[in-house]
């Protein structure tokens, strides 16, 4: 796997996570929650996504090898 791929990959499971973070910020916006909790359920968000990726990165990896 070349290093451009690498790096194309990471930039979209980053781009997938940030938009899924604003997207649930902003629900817990509309759900009337506070600022600080809408920010804590986006970055539980962010974390989550980043985490899953991670996992299937590392379950295709084994698979693979």
């Amino acid at each position: 796997m070349t290093v451009a791929s690498v790096f194309l990959a990471t930039a979209l499971v980053i781009v997938l996570a940030l938009l899924a973070a604003a997207d649930a910020g902003k629900l817990a916006r509309m759900d009337g929650a506070t600022y600080p909790t809408a920010l804590t359920r986006a970055a539980v968000t962010f974390a989550a996504v980043i985490t899953l990726a991670a996992a299937v990165a590392g379950t295709f990896a084994t698979l693979l090898s």
